[in-house]
């Protein structure tokens, strides 16, 4: 696939991306904002640009101490942020305030990239992670604009997608970035194999090491009242069909199962579902928002909340980390492990290849290959405190032990920043 071609994907997509927007976002009073600011509407700035851009919440957590960094070393400059998703939006809105300016992110469209830049300027752009956007970087290569791909990650099963249908498109693309942080040794190697020039690219480990958030302690109060004195498994933000998979084996197991399970899907639209897929097997079932303490006899709490993870996390006494389960490559197990919690995963971590490969090998993890073997992992820990304590320990060691790649971008990113 060549640059003309994808151009032209691009703009056959755009009614269906919209059309997505008003089925998926509407119930939002955000969603005209972003359907503007993704066709490249968006209020001039008049200052100099910063621009960071991460999908959803999970990139703007890991991005957050670089922000911070940034905020302090460059005052004369605005910080943008943009993300894909609502949810992120509202999570860089609550953290930062007006501290920071935030659009939503533009469809790579040649047209509406050329209209977002005219407004915002920007003397530098920084992407998080697999943001690999061809006519974005290409324009913006072509203004000698720096653009830079940091906390930088390529999965296995992306490389090969990416080797299979767009070659060399990828290609051109990886060698117009300025720079590329990469996270691990496998991603840059998969970076350097797709085309990226080998100068640009260096290791600087992972941001969400460095992301030690702290917890509402009145929130974590609350919940710890809600579920009373029961010993805790939670299930981390599961993605669809992990539920069923869970409450099937929960059924099964129900008798070693000597806790309370604290189910928190992944996406907000899926709450509903998760709480009806719970009582349909005759469970007993509490929801986070009708703040009802639970009671002896509860099975299952829903936590349909958002923005509440590391409080749900602090009265946990075990953590499942969902998306593994499914072929998902699992979701962030690093909030967990800052907290000093015994961490659960299924067979599907691509995302977190070598994060989870430390996390094993320091005794700091489980991995199990489906849902039966979890119930049966969750009931030896639960009898045994001692075990808890000892994953609990060692994956807040290889957290500690991995921090620093903050300090490595913001070192890699300051000759393209100008004073």
């Amino acid at each position: 696939m060549n640059r003309f071609l994808y151009s032209f994907i691009i703009w056959l997509g755009i009614p269906f991306a919209l059309l997505k927007i008003l089925l998926k976002d509407s119930h939002d009073p955000s969603w005209k904002v972003k359907l503007k600011n993704q066709l490249g509407f968006v209020p001039k700035i008049s200052d100099r640009v910063i621009w960071i851009h991460s999908v959803s919440v999970g990139e703007f957590n890991a991005s957050k101490p670089l922000v911070d960094n940034l905020l302090d070393q460059y005052p004369k400059y605005k910080i943008l942020l943009t993300t894909t998703t609502i949810t992120g939006s509202v999570a860089v809105k609550n953290h930062y305030k007006n501290k920071i300016i935030h659009c939503f992110f533009p469809f790579d469209s040649k047209l509406i990239i050329k209209s977002f830049l005219r407004k915002i300027q920007p003397e530098i752009c920084i992407l998080m992670e697999t943001e690999i956007w061809p006519n974005l970087i290409h324009t913006i290569n072509k203004k000698n604009i720096p653009v830079c791909l940091i906390n930088a990650r390529l999965s296995e099963k992306s490389f090969n997608k990416y080797q299979k249908f767009s070659p060399k498109l990828v290609s051109e693309t990886l060698r117009k970035l300025t720079l590329i942080c990469s996270q691990n040794t496998f991603s840059s190697t998969r970076f350097i194999k797709l085309g990226a020039n080998e100068q640009s690219l260096i290791n600087t480990g992972s941001l969400k090491f460095d992301s030690d958030d702290s917890i509402d302690v009145d929130l974590a109060n609350s919940l710890r009242q809600m579920v009373g004195d029961r010993l805790v498994s939670v299930f981390a933000s599961t993605r669809d069909g992990e539920e069923r998979l869970i409450i099937e084996s929960y059924l099964k197991h129900k008798d070693q199962i000597n806790c309370l399970l604290v189910i928190i899907p992944r996406h907000p639209e899926r709450f509903d579902e998760a709480a009806k897929i719970a009582k349909g097997f005759g469970l007993n079932v509490n929801r986070r928002s009708e703040a009802e303490n639970c009671s002896e006899d509860t099975d299952i709490l829903v936590g349909d909340s958002m923005g509440e993870m590391m409080a749900y996390y602090s009265i946990s006494d075990i953590a499942f980390i969902g998306g593994s389960l499914t072929d998902n490559g699992c979701q962030n197990m690093l909030e967990a492990a800052s907290l000093s919690k015994p961490i659960i995963f299924g067979p599907s971590v691509y995302n977190f290849e070598e994060i989870s490969k430390q996390l094993l090998d320091n005794d700091a993890s489980i991995q199990v290959s489906n849902a039966d073997e979890l119930m049966q992992t969750i009931s030896q820990l639960l009898s045994s405190k001692s075990r808890r304590d000892e994953l609990g320990a060692n994956a807040r060691k290889t957290f500690e032990n991995n921090q620093g790649a903050a300090s490595n971008i913001l070192s890699a990113l300051e000759p393209y920043i100008k004073n």
